[in-house]
């Protein structure tokens, strides 16, 4: 039997869910947030700019964690190279900033190929610990070459993000630099994931073998996805010693691989929208309970249980359990 034509429902032209209230009221206040920040200035600027830098480095990381099912301790070593090379280029040698930036991120990327080919042969803990050896290794250089890195005195006076002789005033201009740079991550991230090499890192994700029966070169496809998230890495670290103006191997310690850990999973591992979130959340929350003075880390340390308890697959995918009004069904049911 054919309905009638006035019966049929009337297809949308937006994505389904797009305009759920669960989903539009997070953007609504990360927009409010941005705003405020940029009218009031100050120390905040700083925060949501270190915040921005971490998200791009976490989506790195999530394109390797992620989308592919691998783990890696040493993406701190990707950073490393990326912020000394450019923060020695353009100290040492003089070099514009956006010349010196695109050799560091090369240089990561050569050297993830180079350590990913024979390294992502191996799996699971094995593969955790050898790219946690990467990590410590390129710190002990940073700390030990101490004619190019200076050491633990560190590189200081590093000139600001800026092209053809033209640095970016102060730090509002230089957060709304990284905020589109992060805008252009977030977009390059969610386009590789839709497309046929994001559907080849899935099925690795789900099963090695049964991605190797489908006829997916397995290595091939893991130690791209290895150089991805190397090139994020190493753009995040340049961007960080640009913008405090300054570097020491501390920077890129395990503190940063611990850190990137934290917002992967509480934003969502495997999501696009993540690592964004879960960079930001991580890093206003210490300013958030900077209110509670002595009992600051305790209260950071109970937030954090609680998002992991409440939301084990990242805060992220929170929306999917607030009804659709529009449809009338959970997204959940929609899948």
């Amino acid at each position: 039997m054919t309905l009638p034509a006035t019966t049929l429902p009337r297809r949308s032209k937006l994505p389904p869910g797009l305009l759920r209230p669960a989903v539009l009221l997070p953007w609504a206040i990360g927009v409010a947030l941005v705003a405020y920040v940029f009218i009031s200035g100050g120390y905040l600027v700083t925060v949501l700019g270190f915040a921005a830098i971490y998200a791009i480095f976490v989506t790195g990381l999530n394109f390797f964690m992620g989308y592919t099912g691998q783990v890696s301790f040493g993406q701190n070593a990707f950073a490393a190279i990326g912020g000394y090379t450019s923060a020695v280029l353009t100290t040492a040698y003089k070099w514009p900033v956006f010349a010196a930036m695109p050799v560091g991120i090369a240089a990561a990327g050569l050297l993830a190929l180079a350590i990913g080919y024979p390294t992502l042969r191996l799996r699971g803990h094995y593969l955790a610990m050898a790219t946690l050896a990467l990590g410590l290794i390129v710190q002990e250089v940073a700390v030990q070459w101490d004619s190019i890195t200076m050491g633990y005195t560190g590189i200081s006076a590093i000139p600001a993000l800026g092209a053809f002789g033209w640095e970016l005033p102060n730090d509002r201009a230089q957060l709304a630099a990284m905020l589109a740079a992060l805008a252009l991550c977030l977009w390059i991230s969610s386009r590789l994931k839709h497309s046929r090499l994001g559907h080849a890192l899935a099925a690795i994700a789900g099963s090695e073998d049964a991605a190797r029966a489908l006829g997916i070169d397995v290595a091939r496809y893991k130690l791209l996805a290895f150089v991805i998230a190397a090139l994020y890495a190493a753009f995040s670290g340049s961007l960080f010693v640009h913008f405090v103006s300054f570097v020491s191997p501390e920077v890129f310690g395990l503190h940063m691989v611990v850190l990137g850990f934290t917002m992967l999973y509480v934003g969502g591992i495997g999501t696009v929208f993540g690592p964004l979130v879960g960079a930001f959340i991580i890093s206003l929350l210490p300013e958030t309970f900077r209110g509670f003075k002595e009992y600051q880390d305790l209260a950071y340390g109970a937030a954090l249980i609680a998002l992991l308890i409440y939301a084990p697959k990242g805060l992220s995918s929170l929306g999917r359990f607030f009804p659709n009004k529009f449809s009338g069904k959970r997204e959940e049911d929609q899948a």
